[in-house]
């Protein structure tokens, strides 16, 4: 099942914790993301692309060292529909630098103005993933929008070729 595929069974699923309302939110937060800081919405749906990427290169990342009860972790805390500059250092650390340009290169906007986005799309992103997370035991791990969103290809695991796919379409190959 695809990610969006996911997303649906999780609003339907009483037990998961995705629901219109939601949904909702997620999609106002955008709106009044694009009129606040003047930012079209194409491009705003662009950096919301780009970010959501990097989001999933780094929380692969932390799976793959830290395991899945942290990124479930980190999901859990952080996701919202307000700013929130520490689910932008939680996702990515150090390279906050690094995730900006590489929005910027692709959207063309600059780096200032996406370091300034950071804190209000990192968030929402999160709050997508959580969609799927069970809604009695948020941390039990059993969240398929989760980890459909960490498996590329959903082909159950994340292994090199899931890497080198992500990496192909980093560089834009």
């Amino acid at each position: 099942m695809g990610l969006f595929d996911q997303i649906l069974g999780a609003v339907a699923n009483p037990n998961q914790q995705g629901s219109l309302g939601q949904l909702g939110s997620i999609i106002s937060t955008v709106d009044q993301l694009s009129n606040r800081t003047g930012v079209d919405p194409s491009t705003i749906q662009s950096v919301l692309s780009v970010v959501g990427s990097q989001v999933r290169s780094s929380l692969q990342q932390k799976q793959a060292t830290q395991g899945n009860e942290e990124v479930q972790s980190i999901v859990n805390q952080f996701a919202g529909t307000s700013p929130n500059s520490q689910a932008v250092d939680s996702v990515f650390g150090g390279g906050i630098q690094q995730v900006a340009e590489v929005v910027a290169q692709r959207t063309g906007l600059d780096t200032g103005m996406i370091q300034q986005l950071l804190p209000f799309v990192v968030p929402v992103v999160l709050n997508f993933l959580q969609s799927g997370a069970n809604a009695q035991n948020p941390q039990s791990g059993g969240n398929p929008v989760l980890n459909s969103f960490l498996d590329a290809d959903n082909d159950g695991d994340v292994d090199i070729s899931d890497a080198i796919q992500l990496a192909s379409r980093h560089i834009g190959r």
